[in-house]
Order: C-alpha cells, then structure tokens, then sequence
C-alpha cells in the first residue's frame, strides 16, 4: 500500500499534521488500537498559550526554561510559545470549543510552575477529548485512518539508509507492508514501562523502539517526568488527578492535615512537578498517605467532571474532600532526537509528539506545553512537507531486513514495570541502575535489536518495545551523574554545570554499516 505520508500514531501531533497537509497529498495514519484509544484523548490537562492581557510569549518561555531546568533548545522554546497564541486563535476561530469566562473570552486557568493563567481548557477537565473530537470531525478527504496495525519495523533502503515505509501486522496476525516517502512517528511516550503511570495502556514506547532499531538517534531518556497527583488505592494508581486541581485551590496534605508542600519550594503545590512528585514520594516511603485536599473548590463536580467520573467509578467519596494520591509516570520528555521541522537523522523519518526529543521540554516539561508541542510540530512538519515535491517510492527497492534470530525469552509486562519503577523510577541510585541493568541484559537486549519480530505475538512485540525503552532510560540515567528536572539521583543529589546542556544520545549501528551491536551512549552540547 502506498501513501504520500505515513504517520504512525493518531493523538493530537499526528491529527494537526494531517490536518495541515496539502489536500493533494494521500495521507494514511496508522494506530495499533482505536484511533481515541491513547494519551492525547485522555488529556485532562489543557495547553499552555500567552493570551491574557498581563502576559507575554517570553514569560511562558521563561517559565518553560525555568521548568526544564535550563536543559532545553532555546530557539525552539522561542518558536513554541511565540507561536502558541496564534495556534489557539485558529482551533477557537476554526470551531474548536473552549471553556469561556463570564466575560465571553477563553477562560484561563493556572497550573504548576507557571507564573501567569494562561492553560486553555475544554470540557472543563477534558481537553484533549475536545481537541481530538474537533480534528476528527474536521477530518479532510485525502486522510485514511486504518485502525488495530501494529507497526512492527520501519523500512529501510538498503541503498542509501533512507527510511521508505514501514511493515505492520492486524490483529489477525497478518503482514502488510505501507511504503512512503516521508514516514510519521506519531506513536506517543512509554508511560507504561512503570507500574504507576497516568498514560494510557498504549504507551509503550514503540516508536522510539522502531526508531532505535532502524538506526536513528535517541535523546535525553533519562528524563521521565512523574507526576505528583494520580488517583491512590489500594496500593494501585487508578488515574489522572489533574494539576488544575492544584491551580484551583487544591492542597497536598498527610493523613493528619499537614500540608505536604509546605517549606519545600516558593511556589508551595504548585511548584515544578518533579519537585512535588519528590516530596509526596518521600512521604509514602515513610510509611505516610498523602491526599489532595479539595475543600476550598467550589463546584468541583461541574469543574471538573472527569475526575469526579474516576473517583466515583474507584468507589472514593469526593465529599470528604479528600483525594488520596500518588505520583506515577507521565509524560517522558527525551525520544527520538528531530530538529526544529520534526525531521529525524535518518533521511524520511520524522517524529512528532511526544515519541520526540525537539528539546522544547528540556529535563522537565512545563505543564500544559504537551497538546501544544503537539500542534507546533504537527503544523511545522505539514508546511516542510507541503513545499516538497510529490515523489512515489518503489516497491522494488531493496529494503535492509532484521537476519538476527530473535532470543528465547522475555520479561513479562509486570516484571518490566515493577523493575523500572523500583529501580529507574522517582530516585535513582548507581545500585539499583547497575542492578536493573544487568536484569535488562539478561535477557539479551543487544540481540532484540536486530532480530526479526515477524513471527512474534503482538504481546511480545509490545514487550521488546518495553524491553528496548527501559534499556535506553536505565543507560541514560546511569550515565548522567546528577540531579536535574525529572531525573533525581540520590547519589547525586544536585545539578552540575558541567552537565548543562549536555545531552546523551544513543544510536546503534545498522546492518547496513555493517555492525549490529548495541552503541555506547554519547554525550554531547
């Protein structure tokens, strides 16, 4: 099957660039579950943009600074959130129903780590359903959504490197081939290698998995960020507990009402995630609750009623005012490393969303910067491609095929997130990264690599995206020797000049360069 574009993925990143695409083009998006199954659709938070009168682009540059610990690509942050007002004046003129204020403008809430209100929300606590729905329903004709294909390899021609399509199966087991001149990595972060995770049960890092495999070079994993507020019970993360409910009035407190964030950091809860998700997991470790205290927020059920859907469904009275929390894995801010159009190292593979590292998030994305980095890149990548020549690939070039025989063995789902929850999870140690390390290579993670996955379950072929993902954060997080943004090491506990802007990167070399052997990071500015 042929397409002009081939976009792997289908949240928001891969909507807006579709969207955005020339009408000429044929554009073929591909998801491995149901086109609303995955974190874009289950997005409760909203997207950050400088529209009040007392705010500016640069002070939402500075804040996302601030947030991602200096560690970001400065141009790109400059671009996102000069942009970010324009990109949410279009989706409200295009129809794109956001939340109003009694005045009859967008209202503005305020979340952690930003200094002015500035997140737009729809739905109250739905906003990425509001987004998702409106792209869907304004869905052009050249666009084919085809559904449950999980992309198991990327294409490679032998020839030049070039990536020219990539190779799926249905859930019948049956192989089909997509071939394209620029393919799309749309596929969403990796959440799910942790055993608490706000993501959805998609995001398993797969297209940094097909990405690595095919030779492309990966960034800054060690910074996952975790975040400070998912529904707790019974020694079970239940869902999302959004950090509007923070911006809202919502306190953090003990089990006998001491508030948790207090004497921690300036902006008390609503202080950077990584620094509340710190706070609130020493606690639990000691043996405490932590709740989230909702008793000053009026109408909390029209204000946010996805949440109070959740609590309700997991049989927790919101009545008592009392959330019970814990941090979780949520949004990783390293991937497949692009350049400011979303192009990656190998030629006719991008990436966009968050399976990318674009450097807009640095060591700790800034709330409500991810449905916005979404739409930024989806709409750069589309204009690149718009002012390309149409050009169609060949069935008949010679593609590089994955000869290794795949291993025996793999970890369970289970298995992988309790290690790299206990392990690679909110603090680090040297210990527990050689440890899980060395329980990742036990089961020959170099070989997985470049073994051919044809003949594997989709549940296996999940499971080597897991195993391939949680072996890129561990190395990152063994080699970065400081604390900073979402990556806290217990051994050593604060920033490094000499590690500003320093980022690791991994890339394995492909057959075609005649070596196949798992790379040794590098590390540069």
């Amino acid at each position: 099957m042929h397409a002009d574009v081939l976009v792997i993925g289908s949240g928001v990143a891969a909507l807006q660039l579709a969207k955005k695409l020339r009408r000429d083009l044929n554009v073929i998006i591909l998801t491995k579950s149901h086109v609303k199954n995955g974190n874009s659709y289950l997005a409760q938070g909203g997207i950050a943009a400088a529209i009040g009168k007392n705010d500016h682009p640069l002070k939402h540059n500075m804040d996302t600074l601030e947030a991602g610990r200096y560690h970001n690509d400065f141009d790109a942050v400059l671009a996102l959130t000069t942009e970010a007002p324009s990109l949410i004046r279009n989706l409200f003129e295009e129809g794109c129903m956001f939340d109003m204020d009694a005045h009859g403008c967008m209202a503005l809430g305020r979340e952690g780590a930003h200094t002015e209100n500035r997140i737009i929300h729809g739905g109250g606590d739905a906003t990425g359903k509001t987004v998702m729905d409106f792209m869907l329903s304004k869905r052009n004709e050249n666009i084919r959504i085809i559904e449950n294909i999980h992309v198991i390899d990327l294409l490679i021609n032998e020839a030049d490197g070039s990536c020219i399509g990539a190779k799926g199966k249905d859930a019948h087991g049956k192989i089909h081939r997509f071939f394209s001149a620029h393919v799309v990595l749309a596929t969403g972060g990796c959440g799910q290698i942790y055993e608490y995770t706000s993501n959805a049960e998609t995001a398993t890092g797969d297209g940094i998995a097909l990405a690595y495999r095919a030779g492309a070079e990966i960034t800054d994993m060690e910074f996952m960020q975790f975040h400070p507020t998912l529904l707790y019970k019974d020694g079970k993360a239940l869902g999302l507990i959004s950090e509007a409910v923070r911006g809202e009035g919502g306190r953090l407190i003990t089990e006998d009402g001491k508030p948790v964030m207090k004497g921690v950091h300036p902006q008390g809860d609503l202080a950077p995630r990584h620094v509340v998700s710190q706070a609130i997991y020493n606690l639990l470790k000691a043996g405490k609750s932590v709740y989230l205290d909702i008793t000053s927020i009026d109408n909390f059920k029209s204000r946010f009623p996805t949440i109070t859907a959740i609590c309700e469904q997991n049989a927790i009275d919101i009545k008592t005012g009392k959330i019970p929390v814990s941090p979780g894995s949520h949004f990783l801010m390293g991937g497949i490393k692009t350049d400011l159009w979303g192009r990656s190292s190998i030629p006719g593979l991008y990436a966009i969303g968050e399976a990318a590292c674009t450097g807009i998030h640095g060591a700790n994305r800034l709330a409500s910067n991810s449905l916005l980095e979404g739409l930024f890149f989806g709409q750069r990548l589309a204009e690149w491609i718009n002012a390309q020549p149409s050009r169609e690939v060949p069935e008949t070039l010679p593609i590089l095929e994955q000869g290794r025989k795949a291993p025996d063995c793999l970890p369970s789902k289970e298995e992988i997130k309790s290690n790299m929850m206990k392990h690679a999870g909110i603090i680090k140690t040297k210990e527990g990264l050689l440890n899980q390390l060395a329980w990742l290579k036990g089961f020959q993670v170099e070989n997985w690599l470049a073994a051919g996955l044809d003949d594997l379950s989709l549940d296996e072929t999940t499971r080597v995206c897991m195993l391939i993902a949680a072996y890129l954060i561990t190395d990152s997080a063994l080699t970065r020797t400081e604390s900073r943004g979402g990556h806290f090491r217990r051994d050593y506990p604060f920033e490094k000049n000499e590690w500003l802007r320093k980022r690791i990167i991994h890339c394995r070399k492909s057959e075609r360069d005649g070596k196949s052997e798992q790379a040794k990071a590098a590390i540069a500015t």
